[in-house]
């Protein structure tokens, strides 16, 4: 018997050095069978993010696109408009952290793009945690950290930045740990787990104490050489894994309005490297 030639297998060709690729070759409104997105799939372990490009699909059609990955947790509008000041994930971050289990992946469909800006950004934290020194992989393998959201905009910081919070309110948020490192699942690579936006301090340590050491890896994390910058248009699509990427959204379109549709997938805790890496 002859087996059955795969002809739906996407093209995927690196944008980035170290992370990000662009996904052709697929029109997302048909169903392909299941080789295809096993194909997608490795593509979006293996980069950590993934793009495509001139995909309108549907609300039903985003949703169905994202079942294939996983359960969906959050499906939601992130729009800025004209008179606004702020937008969503403005600095970097990795969504929900505070959770026990974070988002596996988040997917971000662009609906009205501005004339110019708005780019989101997508840091690498597999490479970032290859370049760290031997010394100090040793220090961070079984660390855990706290990770809590301490920053939530209150009332009246609509438009303009809410203050820094104190150390003793970072000390004094309640959080869940995480590995500061963690190993990804399907590819085996170790990843710095540590994140501007979430992670508060060490666990045992306080916030003072954990200060100089997290803004070391904060520093480390956003390097250039592990950043890939994507410039949206209608119909662009960027899907992340959450558990090996920061991103942040550029927040540099004042005056222009931008309409995303996103998908938060469900996830599951965090799985710890081990000692031995």
């Amino acid at each position: 018997m002859t087996s059955a030639v795969i002809t739906d297998l996407p093209e995927v060709h690196r944008i980035g050095g170290l992370i990000g690729a662009e996904v052709r070759g697929l029109d997302l409104t048909r169903d392909y069978p299941d080789e295809t997105y096993a194909a997608i799939r490795r593509a979006w372990a293996e980069h950590g993010v993934i793009f495509f490009r001139d995909q309108f699909l549907s609300p039903e059609q985003r949703e169905a696109f994202a079942r294939r990955f996983a359960d969906i947790r959050v499906v939601q509008e992130l729009r800025k408009e004209p008179d606004q000041r702020k937008n969503v994930g403005e600095s970097w971050h990795v969504d929900m952290t505070c959770f026990e289990e974070p988002p596996v992946g988040t997917m971000l469909f662009a609906q009205e793009c501005p004339e110019r800006g708005g780019d989101t950004m997508f840091a690498g934290m597999a490479p970032a945690w290859d370049e760290l020194s031997e010394g100090l992989k040793r220090t961070l393998i079984g660390m855990r950290a706290v990770h809590a959201n301490v920053r939530k905009l209150g009332m009246g910081y609509e438009h303009t930045s809410p203050p820094e919070p104190s150390v003793s309110e970072y000390d004094a948020a309640e959080g869940v740990l995480h590995p500061v490192v963690t190993r990804h699942p399907e590819t085996g690579r170790l990843i710095l787990y540590v994140n501007p936006e979430y992670t508060t301090r060490f666990e045992g340590w306080t916030r003072r104490e954990s200060l100089g050491l997290l803004r070391y890896l904060f520093d480390h994390g956003a390097k250039a050489e592990y950043v890939t910058r994507f410039t949206w248009q209608p119909g662009s699509i960027a899907f992340w894994d959450n558990r090996q990427v920061w991103h942040m959204a550029v927040n540099d379109y004042h005056g222009m309005r931008r309409v995303m549709n996103r998908i938060l997938l469900v996830g599951t805790r965090p799985e710890p490297a081990s000692a031995r890496w």
